[in-house]
Formats: C-alpha cells, sequence, structure tokens
C-alpha cells in the first residue's frame, strides 16, 4: 500500500511517487515475468503463438463507466472482460493484455487498489496476462475519478473464420442468456431515478464459451458481443455486412421481468440495452442443437437460445415478430439510451 491517502498529480510526473504507486499498487496486481522487466514495452516470443494459431487478434477499449463501482462488477472487472470479449469474437484465445489508468488527481488510492484488485482477478480468472501498461494523473475536474484503456493480443487457430459478413439465408441466430442486465444494473447504481432492484450486471468473459460452441461448430459463421447499442445493433451490423435479413421472435428472447420491467416504466427499449456478458452467434442450422447443447454446458451459457433466424430479404434489414402477432423495423439506435454504460 502507498502512503498517500488520494492520488495527486506527483504521482504522475514520472519520480518517486510514481514509483510507488508502480511498484507497490500495480506491480503486485499484476505480477508476470513479462511485466516484471520494467520496459516501455512487453517483449514476447513468437514461437509459442504460432504454436496456437496462425493470425493474431488485436484490439483496444476504453472504460468510462460511472459509477465506478455496481452489482455485479466494476471499471476494472469491466476492462478485463470487455477486451477479452472483444478478442474472442474472433474465435481468437486471449492471452496478453496492456492497462493504461487515468486518474482523477484526489481519486482514493482505496479505491484504485480496490479496482487493481478486481482486474487482477478477472485476468486470473481468463488465463490473460497484463503485460504492459501506463499511467497518468490529471487535474480535478479533468476526468471522472478513472479512466481505464486496455488492448489485448490472441490469436486465432487456424480454420476459424468468423466474420460479420457470413450470415446466409437458413442460418439460425442465438444468444447466450437474458439481456439488458448491464444497462439496468448501471441505471440503478446511480441512484438517478426511484429504482429498487438487485439485478446485477451481467459482466463476465465470453472466451471459454466461444471455445466450447468452436469444438461443436468450427464454422461458426458470426459473432459479436453486444455491448453498447444492444443486441439490436450487433443483428443491424450482421445484417447491413452479409447483406442478408434476420428476423427476431420476441417470445423466445430471455429478459428478466425486473428488467422488463424497468425499461417498460422508464419508456426504454431493451433490445437496445447494454449487455457485458451477452453474445449474439449466427450458426448453421444443421450445427444449432449441437452449439446450443455446448452453450447450455457452460456457466456463461446455461441460458442461451435460440432467438431468431436468417432470411434473404428484406436484406439489411431487422424484423422483429412481436408478441401481438405483427412485426417491427429494428432499426439502428439512434442516439443513445444511457450514457457511459461502459
Amino acid at each position: 500500500m502507498i502512503r498517500d491517502k488520494a492520488i495527486t498529480m506527483a504521482h504522475g510526473g514520472g519520480g518517486r511517487a510514481m514509483r510507488e504507486l508502480i511498484e507497490r499498487l500495480v506491480l503486485p496486481a499484476f505480477d508476470n515475468p513479462l511485466l516484471a522487466t520494467l520496459e516501455d514495452q512487453a517483449r514476447i516470443g513468437l514461437r509459442g503463438l504460432a504454436e496456437i494459431g496462425d493470425r493474431l487478434a488485436f484490439t483496444t477499449d476504453s472504460y468510462v463507466v460511472s459509477p465506478l463501482f455496481f452489482r455485479g462488477g466494476d471499471i476494472g472487472k469491466l476492462a478485463v472482460c470487455g477486451t477479452v470479449n472483444d478478442l474472442a469474437m474472433s474465435g481468437a484465445v486471449p492471452l496478453f493484455l496492456s492497462c493504461g489508468l487515468i486518474i482523477e488527481e484526489g481519486l482514493a488510492t482505496a479505491e484504485l487498489e480496490r479496482v487493481l484488485a478486481s482486474m487482477s482477478a478477472t485476468a486470473r480468472q481468463t488465463g490473460v496476462n497484463v503485460v504492459t501498461g501506463d499511467t497518468k494523473v490529471v487535474n480535478r475536474g479533468a476526468a471522472d475519478r478513472l479512466f481505464i484503456n486496455t488492448a489485448g493480443i490472441g490469436v486465432i487457430a487456424a480454420g476459424v473464420n468468423i466474420l460479420a459478413t457470413r450470415a446466409r439465408p437458413g442460418d439460425v441466430i442465438i444468444v447466450n442468456g437474458t439481456l439488458g442486465d448491464h444497462g439496468v444494473a448501471i441505471l440503478v447504481a446511480r441512484n438517478e431515478l426511484e429504482l429498487q432492484s438487485d439485478i446485477a450486471s451481467d459482466c463476465q468473459p465470453l472466451h471459454g464459451l466461444v471455445q466450447a460452441m468452436i469444438a461443436a461448430c468450427p464454422d461458426l459463421h458470426c459473432l459479436r458481443d453486444a455491448t453498447r447499442g444492444g443486441l439490436a445493433t450487433v443483428l443491424n451490423e450482421f445484417a447491413a455486412g452479409s447483406k442478408v435479413s434476420l428476423r427476431l421472435h420476441e417470445r423466445a428472447l430471455p429478459i428478466k421481468p425486473e428488467v422488463r420491467g424497468a425499461c417498460e416504466m422508464l419508456g426504454l427499449d431493451v433490445l437496445y440495452m447494454a449487455n457485458e456478458g451477452k453474445l449474439a452467434a449466427v450458426v448453421p442450422r444443421e450445427s444449432a442443437d449441437a452449439v446450443l447443447a455446448a452453450m447450455h454446458a457452460h456457466p456463461a451459457g446455461a441460458e442461451s437460445a435460440i432467438v431468431g433466424e436468417v432470411l434473404a430479404e428484406p436484406a439489411g434489414h431487422v424484423i422483429l415478430n412481436t408478441l401481438f402477432g405483427g412485426e417491427r423495423v429494428v432499426d439502428m439506435l439512434v442516439g443513445e439510451q444511457l450514457p457511459r454504460i461502459c
């Protein structure tokens, strides 16, 4: 533990205070041989990577969620899971992360330590190493307490070719569980509205689930985690990229009653609500039963369900068959339903 109770500008100044912050908080949280050298870059051997697959997957994301801590997660867990999941959606095995911290002057060091401990625990759970990073401190008011950037590297096995352009008429659409949990959990955590709910964020790593799906069907067509913009945005990306139509069945969508109730009360559409542990998959129909069985056998896919299918027309559109027997177009989200959800 560092001596200061709060982060000061000196902790970003490159001197003794910054060294103490890194050595007493950051290094113990992410201890591994690649990070321990404290070079300005991680040096990773290529031979071991080539034994896993034939392509690298590389991604980056930034996390600015408010509040920092919420039921079911926090900004640290979110940063690791989010980047791991972005890698996993290509079929990659996630291996290495970077961690960039932008800290507002005055953040309690105990809160920073709590975030780092959460990142460390999540990284261990997912089997990835945080191997390089950076720390910056900004003046009071220049940030909202703490922002995190994580970049990730993974390896894709030969023969895996998951793309948003590969949906084909006849395919089925699968989700791995209830929708909108994260968005409602963040809304409740902000205490901005008179909502009382014990709904927790669905923040979780999905790489293990994806590998189980690939084992059941190496020819998965499309995968995407339904984060900002929710399931509707992901399916519109598939429809546009593949030039097909995706049809959803409202009756089949897994939604917790308290999430549905919150959305109805606030005039929000659950199809656009953020998730942090849910994916949408487009799978060949002949493989759907095997994929669904593999998903049900994994903790992150116990509530998986087939929620729709892929058609040829109207190309580029997502259509919802409603509970009342009608249908409506599910378009891309215009604007935002909730700010700062990840």
